[in-house]
């Protein structure tokens, strides 16, 4: 998400045979509220960052947690700041680097921003095998790739992008400029050949990319495009009608959020107005919708005077667990192939935990199931919570002596105490056993 955000407004380009998946889909229960979920209190935050010119033009969006294996203890969380670049924290939330985002090419031109990060395991180069984070540079249309050394003298992150990387979507700068460009992102090993890849997203539309992560020269990482799938922007309701998402002309709905099961090669990504949507990773096969948003349906008109959305009558048609936007998701595992997909629901500030399971395709309900939710508040005043959550990264192993239990790393739109008028953001760390404590329950 980028704040401030208008609502979109999805232009009517129906995907038939993907829209039809939606006709069946019944009424459900209305809003649950986060009153009606347990909360769990973060151990740890980072520092607040602001988007200002002062802070650097920082703003907190999306987590991954790197585990490093010879000394748990010394695991790292890296995250996105948008125009600030990246930030890299020890367990504690102490940042211990930043890498700024790329500059501006020309002075009309947009500077780099990065979106969503994500990692991958062992990638193959001509400098050998090595962990790497990867991010979406969004203000380039690119990918920025960094290799991960624990030990190296100035931080433990070091740029390798093949420098001649191409852009994701756009042919030319002037398109760059108009910020249609790599948004959200998750990356994907795929088992069976052995071969990397990222799935990025596109701002303001519904496509998503397959890249394959390539070797460079001189231990550099490239990426070539394999190919693109458009979600639907319109979805035939039960009543018969046709409905859009309200928001912004000429903006879709996009994606932003996204996971894969590396079991199954499945993956999951959110679609922020409309819902969860599952499909193979290597975006070959169709999409099926797991979840709704509880606007799912809703009418509305846009207001160009006040750059809002005006909200119909709700016909009743969306889910029941997740308000839109839905954000960050997050895949928890556990032993013998169970464990949850995590999601953010930024609308009513909780979290919706969804069965790992596929289940049984037959069975309407039975994949994927809604399972529990919780929502991350303050700690006895000395820690807040966090709110309209962009991004989360969870992982479920054990990191040292400060988190036996493993970890979850959430985003908090609203970092406070802020500093006067600024609007902060930052990152709030969560023992995830506190969490499966709930779960369990």
């Amino acid at each position: 998400m980028n704040r401030p955000r208008p609502a979109r407004l999805a232009a009517f380009a129906l995907a038939t045979a993907l829209v039809a998946l939606t006709a069946a889909a019944p009424a459900t229960a209305r809003p649950h509220g986060s009153g009606s979920l347990p909360t769990v209190t973060p151990r740890a935050e980072t520092s607040t960052l602001y988007d200002d010119e002062t802070g650097g033009n920082a703003n907190a969006d999306d987590p991954a947690i790197w585990r490093d294996p010879a000394d748990p203890d010394r695991s790292l969380v890296v995250a996105t700041a948008k125009e600030g670049g990246l930030r890299v924290y020890d367990l504690k939330a102490r940042q211990v680097q930043s890498v700024p985002a790329p500059p501006a090419p020309g002075p009309d031109d947009a500077p780099g921003r990065f979106n969503n990060v994500d990692l991958v395991h062992g990638l193959r180069t001509s400098s050998g095998r090595a962990d790497y984070a990867v991010t979406t540079d969004r203000g380039h249309d690119r990918l920025r790739v960094y290799r991960i050394d624990r030990d190296r003298p100035g931080g433990p992150l070091a740029d390798v992008t093949d420098p001649s990387a191409p852009t994701v979507f756009s042919t030319g700068q002037d398109e760059v400029n108009e910020q249609q460009t790599a948004y959200g992102l998750a990356t994907w090993t795929d088992k069976a050949s052995g071969r990397s890849y990222a799935l990025v997203s596109r701002r303001n539309r519904t496509g998503v990319a397959l890249l394959e992560l390539t070797a460079g020269s001189h231990g550099t990482v490239g990426y070539r495009k394999v190919r693109i799938l458009d979600l639907p922007s319109s979805f035939r309701l039960p009543n018969g009608s046709s409905w859009s998402p309200c928001g912004e002309p000429g903006e879709l709905p996009q994606v932003e959020g996204m996971v894969v099961d590396p079991a199954n090669g499945t993956l999951y990504a959110g679609q922020e107005d409309v819902g969860i949507w599952r499909m193979p990773a290597d975006l070959t096969g169709r999409p099926e919708l797991v979840d709704k948003v509880r606007e799912y349906g809703v009418p509305g008109t846009y207001d160009e005077e006040t750059e809002e959305c005006v909200a119909g009558a709700d016909p009743g048609y969306g889910g029941s667990h997740v308000a839109a936007d839905v954000e960050g998701l997050t895949l928890l595992t556990e032993a013998e192939g169970d464990g949850y997909v995590l999601a953010s629901s930024q609308g009513d500030n909780t979290f919706a935990l969804y069965d790992r399971e596929r289940g049984d395709e037959d069975d309407n309900g039975g994949a994927n199931e809604y399972e529990a939710g919780f929502s991350v508040g303050s700690a006895d005043g000395a820690l807040d919570g966090s709110e309209e959550c962009d991004g989360a990264a969870v992982l479920n192993a054990p990191l040292g002596r400060t988190y036996p239990n493993g970890l979850l790393v959430v985003q908090d739109g609203h970092d406070t105490p802020a500093d006067g008028e600024r609007e902060g953001t930052g990152f709030k760390f969560v023992d995830l056993g506190d969490v499966m404590d709930h779960v369990d329950d």
